[in-house]
């Protein structure tokens, strides 16, 4: 069997890393010429760590990343709502690490070119078509020269990401992406230690927000290289989301000024962290609906190309790596397309609930709820929301998500 993995991103290599174990041979191809370590900051939830410690990368990222100990919900006014304890400190057998989406990627790239060869992963390759048989399937690749390169295997797993052709070839009727009308800004920094140097904050409204949170040790003694993103509504949903050109472009720190000063956050200068960053990139928050299916045959999908959700929670970079980890165990368990079968059948209905409470704010919801009854702040939280209706925001979402805690799933 050979498994033709289209996209090097964080799920096709955690696909390629399982399928290693499992004695599987792949070849992955990624339409850029160079894989560089780019993006800002990213959070792991316990479960994805536990696969990628079956890699073994935990030491690795471990050294690099931050074992997340609160995740803090408070106010714009700097009013706390909820302090939830993450990863070991909740009791999970494994951290929530914060991490540079980079340096996970080139951490897991390194991993697959070390262990199977610089051959198995073919760069300047961007994924055209597929044709498939009842034996076998051929995805075809344009080289930057032009050129087109057919390769031929048993499976063929689009990981191409949001705006993945695989997915479009399999579902032409599937339509745009959706955008909720949120421009999203963010920035990592090296900025002075706050609150031990391990916890998340997310702050504001129904209308912004605010998120920041250490990823990785800062080039000085006392700072973090800290990582931010500010979301603000900027329309009203109704219009189609940016050009995908104007994605991920430098965000202009004009446009973000004025929501950064209605934070009052005590101990962090937000003005001041934001103008500090040397790069801002700005993208829309887009999803897609939900798929009853994501293959036919001999081809299936994987992580954002599969299930793109907005980014809340912590959870599309742990989707992507538990998608991976099992499709690599269903296809060592029986024949092709039963197998692909069988991965759907278990990943689409998690995935699918996760998109669709995410549309809601997922456990970042407390905050708008507070917001929504206190606009102005408040003297009294429990005159606001009561501790058992914040709870069961964050472990309904976590139960959903597959991280909570066994003895809290019973």
């Amino acid at each position: 069997m050979t498994v033709i993995i289209a996209g090097a991103g964080i799920g096709g290599l955690a696909l390629a890393l399982a399928l290693e174990r499992r004695r599987i041979d792949f070849l992955m191809f990624d339409a850029a010429e160079d894989l560089k370590p780019l993006g800002v900051g990213i959070n792991i939830l316990p479960h994805a760590i536990g696969e990628l410690a079956e890699f073994g990368l935990f030491p690795t990222l471990d050294a690099i990343g931050v074992r997340t100990r609160t995740l803090r919900y408070i106010n714009m006014f700097g009013q706390a709502i909820l302090d939830e304890p993450r990863g070991l400190y909740a009791g999970h057998e494994r951290p929530q690490l914060s991490i540079h989406r980079g340096m996970l990627h080139a951490t897991m790239l390194a991993a697959v070119r070390e262990r199977c060869g610089d051959a198995v992963v073919r760069t300047g390759h961007k994924f055209e078509r597929f044709e498939q048989t009842g034996t076998g399937v051929t995805a075809f690749f344009r080289t930057l020269d032009g050129g087109l390169v057919e390769q031929a295997g048993s499976v063929l797993v689009g990981a191409d990401g949001i705006h993945s052709m695989v997915r479009a070839q399999l579902h032409p009727d599937d339509g745009p992406m959706g955008w909720n009308g949120t421009m999203m800004w963010r920035g990592a920094v090296d900025w002075p230690l706050f609150d031990g140097g391990d916890t998340m904050i997310v702050s504001g409204d129904m209308k912004e927000k605010l998120l920041y949170y250490p990823i990785g040790r800062g080039a000085t003694d006392g700072t973090m290289l800290t990582n931010w993103v500010l979301c603000r509504i900027v329309g009203d949903g109704s219009a189609p989301p940016p050009r995908r050109e104007s994605w991920s472009r430098r965000g202009d720190l004009a446009d973000i000024l004025p929501s950064a000063k209605k934070y009052k956050i005590p101990g962090m200068d937000v003005v001041a962290m934001i103008e500090a960053t040397q790069d801002i990139l700005e993208y829309p928050m887009c999803d897609r609906e939900p798929l009853a299916d994501w293959g036919e045959g001999r081809v299936t999908l994987l992580g954002d190309a599969a299930h793109p959700m907005y980014p809340v929670g912590s959870n599309g970079a742990a989707q992507a790596v538990i998608d991976g980890k099992r499709l690599a165990h269903h296809l060592a368990s029986g024949p092709v397309p039963k197998a692909l079968t069988a991965y759907e059948a278990e990943r689409i209905p998690v995935t699918s609930a996760i998109v669709r409470s995410n549309r809601g704010g997922g456990p970042e919801r407390v905050v708008d709820v507070v917001s929504e009854r206190a606009p102005n702040g408040f003297d009294r939280l429990e005159d606001v929301i009561s501790h058992e209706e914040l709870a069961a925001i964050g472990g309904a979402y976590a139960k959903m998500a597959g991280f909570a805690l066994k003895e809290k799933q019973a």
